[in-house]
C-alpha cells in the first residue's frame, strides 16, 4: 500500500494515509515523498472527503475507517485493482509470485531492466538498494510488479495478483502458508490457475522444474509456453561451477553457458531467484549477458540479509524470513558464508500462519543450523514454543520481551558472531538496539 501511494503521489495526486503502526524504511519513504502519514483508522482522516479511498487488505468490516467510508458512500478501491486501472493498462507487466522470494526476484528483474536503459515502473514490497524506493511508475512499456497470492481487500476475496494481467509471469515456489485465509494448499493452487488463465499465449511463464505444488497448477491447464529453472539439474536455465555459499555461478540457458554471475548475495534461493529474473529480462528483449553484469551490481532488498552493522566483531543482520522454508535457507546460505562462526537467531513468530502454530511441526528443524536461538513469545501465540521447540535443547533460549532478548543476546555474544534476527515486521526496532547495546 505504501508503494500505491508513492506511484499515486509521482502521478499527481494528492495522497495521505492511515495505518496503524508505520515503520521504516516505508515512513521514511513516504514522508520524504510528501505523504502524510496519520496514525489509526480514524473516520476524522477521511474529512473533508477524499475522492477516492484505497483500501488495504488489513482492513476488515468493524474497522472505524471502513464503516465510515461504507456509511457516507465514499468512493473506495482496491490497492491491486486502482494499480491495474490506473498504471498497469497498456503496459507490458513482468509479475514475480510464489510463497519465498517475490521481493528479491522482483527486485533482480526490475534492476536488470534499468540497466538495460528500459526504465521500468515497479511496485515491490520491499525497498531494493539499487533504487533506494520500493516503487515508480517509470516508462512505458515495462512494469514489474511483486505479485501477491494474499486476498485483495474486504469486499474482494481473489488473490491481489488475478489483477495484474502479466504478460511475463514468474512463479517462484508454492507451499502452504497464510492459513488466515486458505484452508489448504490446494486452494492456493487455485487462485495461482487463475492467474496462470490470466497470461496470453505469446507471453511466458517462468516456473520451476521441481516444485510439484506448481507441477499440479500447470497441470491444471496452461495455454502459454513455459521456461524451467533449477540451480541444479539440467533445466532450461541452469547453474553450473558454482561457489557453495552461491556467491558466484555459471549460468546455463539451453545448454549455453552465457557467462558468470560474481555478485554480493549468498544461498542456493538467490541462485534460484536469479535465473527467474534472467529468463524474465530475456522475455523482454535483454540478453542474457546485460543481465548477468547487471547482476554484479545488484544490491540487495533492505531487511534480507541486510547487515545491519557490526560492533566488536559481532555481526548484526535483518531478514524477513517467517516461514520454515524461509529460514532454513537463510541459515544455510549464512552458514555457507561464514563457515564455522557462530550464528544466533533470533526469531519472531509474527505473521498470522506462525501464530497460529501451522508450522510447528517443521519450525525446529528450520533452526538447526543455529548456534544458539532465542524466540519471542508473545501472550498471543498460539502454541506452546517450549513444546515445539523443544528438540533444541540448551542452543533455546524462550523470551518474554524484546528487552530480555537484548540483554541476552548481548551477554552471550563475542567476536566473530553473526547475530541473524528474523521477522516480518518493525521487531520493536531490535536490530539498532542490540548494536547500541553491544556498543554500550
Amino acid at each position: 500500500m505504501g508503494g500505491i501511494a508513492l506511484i499515486a503521489r509521482a502521478l499527481g495526486h494528492e495522497v495521505s494515509g492511515s495505518d496503524e503502526n508505520v515503520y521504516p524504511p516505508m515512513s521514511t519513504q513516504l514522508e520524504a515523498a510528501g505523504i502524510r502519514l496519520m496514525k489509526g483508522y480514524e473516520p476524522a482522516h477521511m474529512d473533508p472527503a477524499p475522492d477516492q479511498v484505497v483500501v488495504g487488505n488489513a482492513l476488515s468490516r468493524g474497522n472505524p475507517a471502513v464503516e465510515y467510508l461504507l456509511e457516507r458512500g465514499l468512493r473506495y478501491t482496491s490497492g491491486p485493482q486502482w494499480l491495474a486501472e490506473n498504471v498497469l493498462q497498456d503496459r507490458w507487466v513482468l509479475a514475480v509470485a510464489g510463497t519465498h522470494g517475490k521481493t528479491s526476484t522482483s527486485s533482480m528483474l526490475a534492476w536488470i531492466l534499468e540497466f538495460a536503459g528500459l526504465q521500468p515502473g515497479f511496485l515491490i514490497g520491499g525497498v531494493p538498494e539499487n533504487f533506494a524506493v520500493s516503487a515508480r511508475a517509470g516508462q512505458a512499456p515495462f512494469f514489474v510488479v511483486e505479485a501477491d497470492e494474499y486476498d485483495t481487500a474486504f469486499f474482494d476475496k481473489r488473490s491481489k495478483f488475478v489483477h495484474y494481467h502479466p504478460r511475463t509471469l514468474v512463479m517462484n515456489n508454492l507451499e502452504f502458508d497464510h492459513a488466515d485465509i486458505f484452508d489448504d494448499l490446494e486452494a492456493i493452487q487455485r487462485q495461482f490457475h487463475h492467474l496462470v488463465r490470466t497470461v496470453p499465449g505469446n507471453g511466458l511463464i517462468v516456473s520451476p522444474s521441481n516444485d510439484g505444488g506448481l507441477h499440479h497448477v500447470l497441470d491444471m491447464g496452461c495455454w502459454t509456453p513455459v521456461e524451467h529453472f533449477d540451480p541444479d539439474s539440467e533445466a532450461g536455465w541452469h547453474a553450473a561451477n558454482a561457489e557453495p555459499d552461491g556467491s558466484a555461478f555459471d549460468v546455463v540457458c539451453e545448454t549455453e553457458r552465457v557467462g558468470r554471475v560474481v555478485w554480493p548475495l549468498t544461498g542456493r534461493h538467490n541462485v534460484c531467484n536469479a535465473l527467474a529474473a534472467l529468463a524474465a529480462a530475456r522475455h523482454a528483449g535483454v540478453p542474457p549477458a546485460v543481465g548477468i553484469a547487471a547482476l554484479a551490481g545488484y544490491r540487495n532488498v533492505k531487511r534480507r540479509m541486510e547487515l545491519r552493522g557490526e560492533v566488536r566483531g559481532v555481526r548484526v543482520y535483518d531478514d524477513f524470513a517467517h516461514h520454515p522454508t524461509a529460514i532454513e535457507t537463510t541459515l544455510e546460505g549464512l552458514r555457507k558464508h561464514v563457515g564455522a562462526q557462530r550464528i544466533l537467531a533470533v526469531l519472531e513468530p509474527r505473521s498470522n500462519t506462525m501464530r497460529k502454530g501451522v508450522h510447528a511441526d517443521t519450525l525446529a528443524d528450520s533452526l538447526n543450523l543455529a548456534d544458539e536461538v532465542w524466540v519471542y513469545v508473545p501472550e498471543s501465540l498460539g502454541w506452546d514454543a517450549a513444546s515445539v521447540l523443544g528438540d533444541l535443547g540448551g542452543r533455546l533460549h524462550l523470551c518474554h520481551s524484546t528487552q530480555e532478548i537484548v540483554d541476552s543476546v548481548v551477554a552471550d555474544a563475542g567476536e566473530g558472531d553473526q547475530v541473524l534476527v528474523m521477522s516480518n515486521g518493525g521487531f520493536e526496532g531490535i536490530h539498532q538496539r542490540l548494536l547500541d547495546a553491544l556498543a554500550g
